[in-house]
């Protein structure tokens, strides 16, 4: 093995492969990891037993070495967009400064801008120097290097390290993405991972995406990047764009795992985030101008000085000013500042878009060509367009009218079937409660349509108040009928304050004589008095296990029966199903006059299991 270690280091017998990183929300390719293998007819074609005997014989620093130099010289020879995820080991990023400049100085050969390459760090042994790692990454910033943790929450210690290095990229490993869909603890490291890296202005990439499951919860959970062998596979020569089907899939809109009481109306700013690297107020208008020669696409670059945006540069004005006479001769040399607008229009990540929407209404009209910068308390995170967020604003408006009960504006039935559809694909535990109003159509009878539309539409505000619209789904079937798909944990506390603000909210909707009798007669067809009491409402509750049942329509089954069962109790009701005890619950309900059931749940739904 030896023998063959150096005649692979000595004929520099490695190739590389490079595999797509997209952006989750708009399909482009951001970037692409490199990846090295040893010679295809050799023992060492793996890197995994590459790099084993490499270390075996003390020879990793070189191995490693020659693998950077691999993937640079091929990745400049493929002509590649976006930005390089390099491989390095802590140990090697904290070599002496003979070997730390040497890769600054061969990207200068290779004409590999360092502001597109991300250190991905990789962690193969335990790290336990930290100050030294924290020297030695921000001194690859100060060349203009970003940094990424691969693998996290596989490694020694990659929290630790994304603690004390706080790179601009993390990379989840594929342990916690592959079978996702069927693993609620799985989905929920990946969701707290990504409200983590919200609070600390990271970028999470998602590794291991393989199947088109995978691909749309890490979607819906937020995950700003993907990787993986359904995106892309390792080739020498990738694609240069997404597949037209999974772009097409991305997009396709789906009730969000955050949706609330509004359904797909509470997105911010945050979906229309793109990834670009800024640069620094130091960089000349050469270099700014070299960087939007070599990438088409790229119409505007953020200037960021310690963390924080300080202005845009915008394509066209650079390019003009380079193209009259003497321009570059007068400018080229000049910090970029020179061509920076400034005063950029700034935009938090947790801002609403319709928020975002009446800033650029009210600011001046150049804001809607450069763009914003997305910022997390006040730090660099991203860019969006302009055009996404007409895009996306107007996506809302057409899905919102389509889709919308039009009495209340919540979802109605084809997204309700759509996100009972997700959480059961997603493998979560959730309660779906269905909400029915008892005694309305004597009410509606009584006091007239337009009083009985109010009342509905009160409901409608109520429910909402009383949802978490991160976590829980609100929506309308019709009629007098709500239905709430909770992954609150205190989804039970949640139905109590309901019913108890409900019987308060509605006093106001009778007159005095029928507030004292509690109801009220009305004629049936028959032409008899009859006695009706006041309206309330109805829950009836059905905890719903992963894997328990497989459509929709068996949901909608089991939370019809429980509703029913609500209903047979007088008052306003909450009904549980599969509960076994209630008694903090009762005493509760007691309180507020409230009454509440359980009963056995019925047999389970299930498909029979078949082999595979």
């Amino acid at each position: 093995m030896l023998e063959r270690l150096h005649e692979i280091i000595d004929q520099r017998l490695l190739s590389a492969l490079f595999q797509p990183i997209i952006d989750m929300h708009s399909g482009d390719i951001i970037g692409y990891e490199g990846l090295i293998r040893g010679p295809s007819n050799s023992p060492l074609h793996s890197p995994l037993k590459l790099f084993k005997v490499a270390r075996l014989h003390n020879l990793s620093v070189e191995v490693e070495h020659l693998c950077r130099h691999v993937v640079m010289e091929q990745f400049a020879k493929a002509g590649l967009p976006g930005c390089l995820f390099l491989n390095v080991s802590p140990g090697a990023l904290v070599q002496r400064a003979a070997r730390l400049g040497e890769t600054l100085r061969y990207l200068h050969e290779l004409g590999i801008n360092p502001r597109r390459v991300i250190i991905e760090l990789t962690e193969n042994e335990p790290t336990y120097d930290y100050e030294v790692l924290r020297t030695a990454a921000m001194h690859y910033r100060e060349m203009g290097f970003q940094i990424a943790i691969d693998d996290l929450g596989e490694g020694f210690s990659s929290l630790r390290l994304w603690s004390e290095l706080r790179p601009e990229y993390v990379k989840i490993d594929m342990h916690f993405i592959q079978g996702i869909t069927q693993d609620p603890m799985k989905l929920q490291f990946v969701r707290s991972i990504q409200q983590i890296a919200q609070q600390t202005g990271c970028i999470v990439i998602a590794e291991g995406i393989e199947t088109q499951a995978e691909l749309l919860t890490i979607r819906d959970l937020g995950i700003s990047c993907g990787q993986g062998y359904h995106i892309g596979r390792p080739s020498a020569n990738p694609a240069l764009a997404l597949a037209p089907e999974l772009t097409k899939t991305l997009r396709r809109e789906k009730v969000t795992t955050d949706a609330g009481a509004a359904g797909r109306n509470n997105a911010t700013v945050l979906k229309l985030l793109r990834v670009v690297a800024p640069i620094s107020p130091e960089m000349h208008n050469d270099e700014v101008y070299d960087m939007f020669v070599n990438d088409p696409q790229l119409q505007t670059i953020p200037v960021v000085n310690n963390g924080m945006p300080v202005g845009l540069i915008n394509r066209y004005a650079m390019v003009e000013r380079f193209a009259r006479l003497y321009g570059r001769e007068l400018y080229g040399r000049k910090s970029c500042t020179f061509f920076m607008d400034p005063q950029p229009l700034l935009s938090d990540q947790h801002a609403s878009l319709q928020e975002l929407s009446h800033m650029l209404v009210e600011a001046e009209s150049h804001h809607l060509a450069n763009g914003f910068i997305i910022t997390n308390d006040g730090r660099y995170l991203g860019m969006g367009t302009g055009h996404d967020l007409l895009r996306e604003i107007t996506r809302m408006q057409i899905d919102a009218a389509r889709h919308a009960n039009p009495l209340t504006q919540l979802p109605g039935n084809v997204p309700i079937n759509e996100h009972i559809d997700y959480l059961l694909q997603s493998g979560v535990r959730f309660c779906i409660c269905y909400c029915d109003l008892d005694h309305f159509k004597p009410f509606n009878d009584v006091y007239g349509y337009r009083k009985g539309d109010d009342v509905i539409q009160m409901t409608g505000r109520l429910l909402s108040r009383h949802v978490d619209g991160s976590q829980d789904f609100l929506g309308h079937i019709g009629g007098d009928d709500f239905l709430i798909m909770f992954q609150s944990e205190d989804w039970e506390q949640r139905c109590l304050a309901i019913l108890d603000d409900f019987a308060a909210s509605t006093l106001d909707l009778y007159n005095e004589e029928d507030r004292a009798t509690g109801g009220y007669f009305s004629e049936d067809r028959r032409g008899n008095k009859v006695f009706h009491p006041l309206v309330s409402l109805s829950i009836g509750a059905v905890k719903i296990e992963p894997l328990q049942y497989t459509s929709p329509h068996q949901i909608a089954s089991v939370a019809t029966r429980a509703k029913k069962l609500a209903k047979k109790k007088a008052g306003n009701t909450l009904f549980i199903e599969q509960r076994k005890t209630a008694t903090i619950i009762e005493a509760s309900a007691e309180a507020a006059g409230i009454t509440i059931d359980e009963t056995p749940a019925p047999l389970p739904l299930r498909q029979p299991l078949t082999s595979v």
